[in-house]
């Protein structure tokens, strides 16, 4: 009987460090995908100015301005 409640009480606190590890993990790895993001966005003001080229538009730079505004919006 000793045994069984000593074997179930590993288990236990094996199953809680398993549950905090995992959730460790996801909160670290959300906080480092975030600031990755952050320090390298995925567009900035180069890849604006050479979208609008590319359809023969040149680009004033409120034009530039408003589209990384509505792409920070979209992030959020």
């Amino acid at each position: 009987m000793l045994i069984l409640l000593a074997d179930a009480a590993w288990g236990g606190i094996l199953a809680a460090a398993v549950i905090a590890a995992a959730a460790a993990g996801f909160f670290g790895a959300r906080f480092l995908f975030k600031r990755q993001l952050e320090k390298n966005p995925p567009i900035n003001e180069k890849m604006i100015r050479a979208l609008y080229q590319s359809v023969g538009r040149k680009p004033s730079e409120a034009d530039i301005q408003r589209t990384m505004n509505a792409v920070r919006r979209q992030q959020k």
